[in-house]
């Protein structure tokens, strides 16, 4: 029997990528440090190139070609009509910056700032739906909001996020994503996330806000599972990376990562309290 997808409702982040000159460069640092694999998703002779990585046979995310000189990790939230959306967008305060576009039969993409200037991407999905594995070793963990002002008006009128101050970080959740994924691909999740007591809610989070680092500008920040920190660090070293900064919370053990065209990512290797 086939697995059962993994859909994300309205409002829900859903796919990253990164945009880079050297692809194949890409790829042998990924692959090497996150254990990516990969398949080419543009069919031959298109003008730019896209391939999916993937972990256990399972899409994570994507790495497209591009002649950017600052490449960034790119977060995508689904939409179920992206000229709608759009429209929401533009009527909170936020600009859209590109598109829509087509993505072939994947899907249809859009890309926008919120108020403060931080990009993120629409995702309106046809065959396309998103990650298939996310929270693993080497997939996608979150996507968080590092800003001095979050916004959270325009992301509420927006995508109708909820931003839940938690005590030790500011939580970012799409109501009733939990349930979501408790009748669908995830039935365990609130009482495999009970018996390691997380924040209430945490079954709808989709991100966190956090302050950005001096001197850098609102954006959205990708940060992968890892299942060793130090490992995981030394290897990006090892093909060309470098490792801006390491931090052990009562969470997680985690490693700030620049690849070496110069997009950073987080590795976070998950270490709940007893």
């Amino acid at each position: 029997m086939a697995e059962k997808q993994r859909t994300y409702p309205q409002g829900v982040t859903c796919w990253v990528d990164v945009e880079q000159r050297d692809v194949d460069r890409a790829l042998a640092f990924y692959g090497a440090v996150l254990g990516w694999t990969f398949h080419e998703a543009a069919p031959p002779g298109a003008p730019t190139r896209y391939v999916i990585a993937q972990v256990n046979g399972l899409d994570v995310g994507g790495v497209g070609s591009s002649e950017v000189d600052d490449p960034a990790w790119k977060t995508y939230v689904a939409v179920e009509d992206i000229d709608a959306a759009l429209d929401r967008v533009a009527a909170a305060g936020g600009n859209v910056t590109a598109g829509p576009n087509v993505a072939g039969e994947g899907g249809a993409w859009a890309e926008v700032t919120d108020p403060s200037g931080a990009r993120l991407r629409l995702w309106q999905p046809k065959r396309r739906l998103g990650a298939q594995i996310v929270n693993a070793p080497g997939a996608w963990n979150f996507s968080d909001l590092h800003a001095d002002d979050p916004a959270t008006g325009f992301y509420s009128d927006a995508f109708g996020w909820r931003f839940d101050d938690v005590g030790f970080a500011t939580m970012i959740r799409v109501p009733g994503y939990g349930d979501h994924l408790a009748a669908t691909t995830d039935p365990d999740i609130h009482e495999r996330q009970a018996g390691v007591s997380v924040p209430r809610g945490f079954a709808d989070a989709i991100g966190w806000v956090a302050p950005p680092e001096e001197g850098e500008p609102a954006h959205w920040h990708v940060t992968f599972a890892v299942a060793d920190r130090d490992e995981t660090a030394a290897l990006a070293a090892a093909h060309g990376g470098e490792v801006l900064a390491v931090e052990d919370s009562d969470w997680a053990r985690t490693a700030r990562i620049r690849d070496p065209q110069g997009a950073v990512f987080t590795a976070s290797q998950f270490t709940p309290p007893h």
